[in-house]
C-alpha cells in the first residue's frame, strides 16, 4: 500500500504537463479556490489521512466500549450469583429455623455441671452464660469495638428479612 501511494505521488508530481496547465476552480462558503493537480492530490491525499485518523478513533472508542460492555455484564453475573447465593442460604436458614422448635433447645436452658457437690436450685444465679467455663461475673461487659465495614454497591440487595417480597407473613 505505501508503495503504491508513493509511486502515485512521483506519478503525479512529474507529469509537468498537466500540472502546469490545468487547474481545478472550486467555491467553498462563497470563497473561490483554484488548485492544480498537484495541490488537488494532496489535498486528497490530506483528506484521505484526516478520513482514516477519524475511522481509527472510532474504532478504538468501539473497541473500548464493547470491553466496558463486557466488564458490566460480568459485574452483573457475579452480583447475581451472589444474591442468588445469599437466597439460598436464607432459604436454608429459614428452613433451619422452623425446624428448631421441633428439636430440644437445650442451649437456652442453663445446666448446672453434674460433678457439682451443691444441689441446683432455681434461684441460683447462672454465672457461665456463654459456656466457655469462665464465671461471668468477672468478665467486661463493655461492648466491644466497632468494626468498619465497607459499603456495598447500590446492585447488591438485602435478602435477608424479607425485603422486597409481596407475601409477608
Amino acid at each position: 500500500m505505501i508503495v503504491v501511494a508513493g509511486a502515485a505521488v512521483i506519478a503525479v508530481s512529474w507529469d509537468e504537463t498537466t500540472t502546469s496547465t490545468a487547474t481545478a476552480s472550486f467555491t467553498v462558503f462563497d470563497r473561490l479556490f483554484q488548485l492544480s493537480q498537484l495541490e488537488l492530490f494532496f489535498a486528497g491525499v490530506a483528506t484521505g489521512a484526516v478520513f482514516l485518523l477519524g475511522m481509527g478513533m472510532v474504532f478504538a472508542g468501539m473497541r473500548r466500549s464493547a470491553a466496558h460492555r463486557r466488564r458490566l455484564r460480568a459485574s452483573r453475573m457475579e452480583a447475581r450469583d451472589r444474591v442468588t447465593r445469599l437466597e439460598e442460604e436464607k432459604r436454608e436458614l429459614e428452613r433451619k429455623l422452623e425446624e428448631s422448635p421441633k428439636t430440644p433447645a437445650t442451649a437456652t436452658t442453663p445446666v448446672a455441671p453434674a460433678a457439682s457437690a451443691a444441689p441446683a436450685t432455681a434461684s441460683a444465679p447462672v454465672v457461665d452464660r456463654d459456656r466457655d467455663g469462665v464465671d461471668d461475673r468477672a468478665e467486661d461487659t463493655a461492648p466491644h469495638p466497632r468494626v468498619d465495614v465497607p459499603r456495598q454497591a447500590s446492585t447488591d440487595q438485602l435478602v435477608a428479612g424479607r425485603h422486597g417480597r409481596s407475601d409477608h407473613r
